[in-house]
């Protein structure tokens, strides 16, 4: 059994209660996932920049790929296209661990004591920790060809708010779910491969048919992916209105997946 508040003010006091414990963990599983390796965190550097040389190679150069309203620089398509798979990249490393938080940290369900509601924030900011150095990537090479990013820069952390309250609340959904249904963590694995090409990363919104367009923003990570790139890329502003309402949409999933796992965790001692 566990012991946890309940509700989105339940989670705020636990993760200001268990700080230091979830920064502990959260350095552990970064450090912990590049352990043995001979590169170690440097691999959180290179891993980004090898994808983006190969996206670049595949969209740009085999493909012929141009960005809509873009100058058809190679350079440019790069830093465009992996400003999107940032973003991306964050949403789907919590999404596709969520499955097997509970099932991987079966330890911590049996003590009375430990706070299971944290697991999903470690999952995010190791997210998160991958997220900067993807930034600071972004950032040399755009400083290289094009010069000093704008300070718009720092507007980011922000227009990505959203995006992270509705990955928190899917993860929380999903953390549960794969308890009792093992066969979770399969069908999110083809989500998340169907998701990266379903989203604007390698194309823009406006690239579609105005039919589709309407289903695209739908989806939570169009925002945040045309908002970062429109501040990085094309020193846009941000449509605060629409943030906003991104914002309580995100607000209302993490309080129905907190809502979720609280009510089902009584149970996951028992069915594991």
């Amino acid at each position: 059994m566990t012991v946890g508040k309940r509700g989105l003010i339940g989670l705020l006091v636990s993760v200001a209660r268990n700080r230091n414990l979830i920064k502990t963990l959260a350095k552990r599983d970064v450090v912990g996932r590049y352990k043995g390796s001979a590169g170690g965190v440097l691999w959180s550097f290179l891993t980004p920049l090898m994808m983006l040389a190969v996206y670049t190679f595949v969209f740009s150069v085999v493909f012929k790929a141009r960005w809509s309203g873009g100058t058809g620089s190679k350079t440019e398509f790069a830093l465009i296209l992996f400003s999107g798979l940032m973003i991306f990249n964050v949403f789907s490393e919590c999404i596709s661990r969520a499955p097997s938080l509970i099932l991987s940290n079966v330890s911590y369900v049996k003590k009375v004591v430990f706070p299971l509601e944290i697991l999903p924030v470690v999952s995010l900011l190791s997210a998160l920790f991958h997220f900067v150095i993807a930034m600071v990537v972004w950032v040399m090479f755009y400083t290289v060809f094009f010069g000093i990013p704008t300070a718009k820069l720092i507007v980011v952390p922000v227009v990505i708010l959203p995006l992270l309250l509705v990955t928190l609340g899917l993860s929380y959904f999903l953390a549960s779910m794969g308890v009792y249904l093992r066969d979770v963590a399969q069908v999110v694995g083809v989500f998340i491969t169907m998701l990266m090409f379903l989203s604007p990363i390698f194309y823009p919104v406006s690239a579609l048919p105005q039919a589709f367009q309407f289903f695209m923003n739908i989806n939570p990570i169009t925002f945040a992916v045309e908002e970062t790139r429109g501040l990085l890329v094309h020193n846009a502003s941000v449509h605060w209105f629409a943030w906003f309402l991104h914002l309580l949409a995100g607000v209302g999933v993490l309080m129905l997946g907190k809502a979720w796992f609280d009510k089902t965790k009584g149970g996951f001692a028992d069915v594991l």
